[in-house]
């Protein structure tokens, strides 16, 4: 099996990534600069399954610094995973960060894999770069107008991972992940933050009036997404797939499943909407379905369970009764 190239290796999703990859025989090396979004101890703890007698290498510093050739030595595939996120954070000052991070990383690591012909290489993009659905579900080929510097700084990464596919060969795939839950999620997102309320016995912050719907999707149907994209081989035109969850939930009704699971009231206290914070996201997967054999096979019950008991094994909330 090939080594492969993960970055943002021990965030929520890559070092979950990093796991199913080891699981399935591959050597990873995983690059991580871990930035301050939250401690360094958490993030650690979501390597704690990954080996280096399994074939694992952790390689700690910032795309932008670091020596991308020797990095990528004997490497056959890359997950690109590392960013710069959140919506509400990017605007006014701290979009500077989020070019530095999204797009200026993505075109170092890009001409990295040119130079020394690594293929493949999969950008994890993120449904932000649609902006408003128009209440109804988008293709990949729909109009994309972000509404967040965030969106933007992922969409102009995604065209940039388009033009060193098509002028210089890069095998790529574009993977556009919407609102991804489970276990190690980051403790900022709305999940987790209610899980964190309800067993803490608080209120929790809502932003609007809890309408927003979402289209939230299990973490490890989004893995099973990008080892199956790391095993393609796209064509000179890079492929882009959205990668939903085929569930979909509004703020609240996502806060009362949460009520159900931990079994413990929380109230909502509602504030003012987020700049940029879109009304409804919805994905037609219908493309990954056919083309990559995309299947979500968690629903949101089960994986707020999952996320619950992942929280209470990791004493970062009180165990639910």
């Amino acid at each position: 099996m090939g080594r492969i190239l993960v970055t943002g290796a021990a965030g929520f999703i890559g070092s979950h990534l990093t796991d199913r990859l080891l699981e399935l025989g591959h050597e990873v090396v995983g690059v991580d600069c871990f930035t301050g979004n939250y401690p360094r101890g958490r993030k650690l703890r979501n390597l704690t399954w990954a080996n280096p007698d399994d074939g694992f290498r952790l390689v700690e510093g910032d795309l932008l610094d670091l020596d991308l050739r020797e990095m990528l030595r004997d490497v056959e595939g890359i997950a690109h995973l590392a960013g710069e996120p959140g919506v509400r954070a990017s605007w006014g000052p701290n979009f500077a960060l989020y070019l530095e991070r999204n797009v200026r990383a993505t075109e170092r690591l890009l001409q990295a894999a040119w130079r020394e012909g690594v293929g493949p290489f999969v950008y994890a993009s993120s449904s932000s770069v649609y902006g408003p659905d128009g209440g109804r579900p988008v293709t990949e080929d729909c109009r994309r107008r972000p509404a967040s510097p965030y969106g933007f700084s992922k969409l102009a990464a995604e065209e940039l991972v388009g033009l060193y596919a098509r002028e210089r060969g890069v095998q790529a795939t574009v993977l556009r992940y919407f609102t991804v839950y489970g276990p190690r999620q980051r403790p900022e997102m709305a999940l987790a933050r209610f899980i964190s309320a309800a067993v803490e016995g608080r209120g929790v912050q809502i932003f609007g009036d809890g309408e927003q719907v979402r289209e939230m999707t299990y973490v490890s149907d989004v893995v099973e997404a990008t080892v199956t994209a790391l095993e393609q081989t796209p064509g000179k035109t890079p492929r882009t797939y959205n990668i939903g969850g085929g569930t979909r939930t509004t703020v609240n009704g996502m806060l009362d499943a949460v009520r159900r699971v931990v079994g413990a009231p929380v109230e909502a206290v509602y504030g003012p909407p987020a700049a940029g914070d879109v009304r409804s996201t919805w994905a037609d997967s219908g493309r990954a379905a056919r083309e990559l054999g995309y299947r979500p096979r968690v629903d949101l019950e089960e994986g707020i369970w999952a996320q619950v008991e992942w929280a209470s094994r990791r004493s970062m909330v009180t165990s639910p009764a």
